[in-house]
C-alpha cells in the first residue's frame, strides 16, 4: 500500500493544472479529513486512504477543487462551493480592499449591496469587516442562492444578510453605501480551460460577444442606488478597464482602476462627484 507521500507524489505528475502538488495535498488532506498543514505535519508516513483514488480521478477529469472539497477560503471567510456557482477566486479580494481604502477615515458603510452574490462571496468578506452593517445579495440563481443561504447561516451573517433572487437592480429600491459585483465578463469566443468552461455556470460567465452586456445593463442604474460618499466596485477582466471606465464615466461617474495583487487591472470602481486619484 502506497504511503501518503508517495500517493501525492504519483497524483502531482498526473494533475494537469498550475499548482498540481496543492492540489494533490488539498484532495488527500480531504480524504483523511484533516487539515493541509496537519497533513503535511503528522500524516505523511500514514497508508493512502482509499477514497483518495475517486477524488483524484474528479481532479483528473477538471472538476474544481471547490467543487470536490466543497469548500474555498475566501478573504477572511471560508465559503461552502459546489456546482452550481462561480468558484470564489483571490483576484475578487481586489474589490474588498478598494472597499476598505474608501471607507478608511469615513463613517464605515452601514449598507452594502452585492450583485452576483453567488455563495455570498464578497457580500459576506464585507460583512466580516464591518460589523454594523447589514447587506442584501441579489443573484439570478436559485442554486447559488442556496448556498448563500447555507454560508450566512454558518458564518453567523443570517441576520445582518437579505438574499433574495433578481435580475441586478430589478426590485431593488433603497441606495446603499457600498456596491459589489462581479458580473460575467467573458466573451462568448474566449478560450477557457476546461476546469471553468465545463464545470461552472455559463451564466455566471458569459456576457455576449465582448463580455460587457451585463455592465451595459449595470452601471446605467449605479447612479440611482448610490448614497452620498457611497462607492460601486465592479470585477472586470483584465483588459477590460478601459471600456468599463467608459461606460462610468457615460453614467456621468468618476472611475477608479483598482489593480490586483499581480499588478493586472482587476476591478473599476465609480463614485459620484468624486475626484479619482488616478482617473481612467
Amino acid at each position: 500500500m502506497l504511503t501518503v507521500r508517495a500517493a501525492l507524489a504519483e497524483a502531482a505528475a498526473r494533475i494537469d493544472s498550475a499548482t498540481p502538488r496543492l492540489d494533490a495535498e488539498l484532495l488527500m488532506a480531504h480524504a483523511l479529513g484533516v487539515t493541509r498543514d496537519a497533513l503535511l505535519l503528522g500524516h505523511l508516513g500514514d497508508p493512502a486512504p482509499a477514497g483518495f483514488a475517486a477524488l483524484l480521478e474528479r481532479r483528473l477529469n477538471h472538476e474544481p477543487i471547490a467543487y470536490i472539497v466543497g469548500t474555498r477560503g475566501f478573504w477572511s471567510i471560508d465559503l461552502e462551493v459546489g456546482p452550481g456557482v462561480l468558484v470564489p477566486r483571490a483576484d475578487s479580494e481586489t474589490l474588498i480592499e478598494a472597499a476598505i481604502a474608501h471607507f478608511p477615515d469615513r463613517a464605515a458603510p452601514l449598507r452594502i449591496l452585492d450583485l452576483g452574490t453567488g455563495p455570498g462571496t464578497l457580500l459576506f468578506a464585507a460583512l466580516s469587516e464591518w460589523p454594523r452593517a447589514t447587506g442584501l445579495g441579489i443573484d439570478a440563481s436559485p442554486a447559488a442562492l442556496d448556498y448563500a443561504r447555507r454560508n450566512a447561516e454558518a458564518l453567523g451573517f443570517a441576520d445582518r444578510a437579505t438574499l433574495q433572487q433578481g435580475d441586478w437592480f430589478a426590485g431593488v429600491g433603497s441606495s446603499f453605501d457600498l456596491i459589489l459585483c462581479n458580473p460575467p465578463y467573458i466573451g462568448l469566443d474566449e478560450p477557457l480551460g476546461p476546469e471553468v468552461r465545463e464545470h461552472e455556470p455559463g451564466e455566471a460567465l458569459f456576457a455576449g460577444q465582448d463580455g460587457l452586456d451585463d455592465y451595459r445593463r449595470i452601471i446605467p442604474r449605479l447612479s440611482a442606488h448610490l448614497a452620498p460618499g457611497g462607492i460601486a466596485i465592479l470585477e472586470t477582466g483584465w483588459a477590460q478597464g478601459d471600456a468599463v471606465s467608459a461606460l462610468v464615466g457615460a453614467a456621468g461617474l468618476t472611475a477608479c482602476l483598482h489593480r490586483d495583487l499581480g499588478g493586472r487591472p482587476r476591478a473599476v470602481s465609480a463614485k459620484l462627484n468624486y475626484h479619482c486619484a488616478t482617473p481612467i
